[in-house]
């Protein structure tokens, strides 16, 4: 049975990861589970970059992020079905803060997309074959 489960989408996409959510939706709904739905947004505190940003310009990026999550769920899933829908907007990388995310929540079920495939990467992106390689719980690759 499946008590919580965490889609990762690229809010960067836009409405290209709409399938994901749809699929995680369905398979929360199937076992009554929690929904979470995680971005991630890079840390430019801690790069070298940082000193070209204002101090207070990663709080704008993780609200904004945390806006554009909160609309595409809503444009995806709808009002109801989004209210009940955990939102989290993680920093770092995408992959290590995926599976830190699903390690703290108790995930049972990860659902990641996976983009058409280019010849750098031919079956999976690198973050989705990262959370299937070190997942500890199941991970649902939606196409």
């Amino acid at each position: 049975m499946t008590n919580s489960v965490l889609c990762a989408v690229d809010i960067s996409n836009g409405e290209i990861d709409a399938p994901v959510i749809r699929q995680a939706a369905k398979l929360a709904d199937l076992d009554g589970a929690q929904l979470d739905v995680i971005t991630v947004v890079p840390d430019w505190g801690q790069s070298l970059v940082a000193s070209f940003f204002e101090t207070h310009h990663h709080d704008r990026v993780v609200k904004e992020a945390n806006r554009q999550l909160r609309d595409l769920c809503v444009k995806v899933l709808g009002d109801d079905r989004n209210a009940s829908v955990r939102h989290v907007v993680a920093t770092g990388t995408a992959y290590e803060a995926i599976l830190k995310m699903a390690k703290k929540a108790g995930t049972d079920l990860i659902v990641i997309g996976a983009h058409k495939p280019d010849f750098k990467d031919y079956l999976l992106g690198p973050n989705a074959a990262r959370v299937i390689r070190h997942s500890t719980c199941s991970v649902y690759v939606v196409r």
